[in-house]
């Protein structure tokens, strides 16, 4: 069912970017005025405002149906209720004494000292 809704949902949504990209400019923010067709202008801008309102209502019931399926689909479960029967981290980083430096010892080409005897 939910998958039946959410094609309906994408189709609706291509469909009312057609639409609305058919629809001529009446603002002419870009200064490019929309061309005239078979219809009339007004005539078009009325069926394709009509249109467009009926998808865009038809999308938000979908929009409003998705969302009461997934809230459905969660049983009453929190986020952070599943946090807590996560199991606990186990350790695989292996522990430093304290004080210890987290470099390395500088490397030396010279041979270590030979101990000096005791005098």
């Amino acid at each position: 069912m939910e998958n039946v809704v959410l094609i309906v949902h994408l189709i609706l949504a291509l469909a009312l970017i057609a639409v609305v990209l058919l629809q001529r400019s009446e603002g002419g923010g870009l200064g490019m005025g929309g061309g005239g067709g078979v219809m009339s202008a007004r005539g078009a801008a009325t069926a394709l405002g009509k249109l467009t309102w009926g998808l865009a209502i038809a999308f938000i019931c979908t929009s409003l149906t998705l969302t009461v399926i997934a809230a459905q689909n969660t049983e009453g479960a929190s986020v952070l209720d599943r946090l807590g029967d996560a199991p606990a981290p186990t350790e695989t980083a292996p522990q430093l004494p304290a004080g210890s430096d987290l470099l390395p010892p500088p490397a030396t080409d010279a041979p270590a000292a030979p101990p000096r005897a005791a005098d």
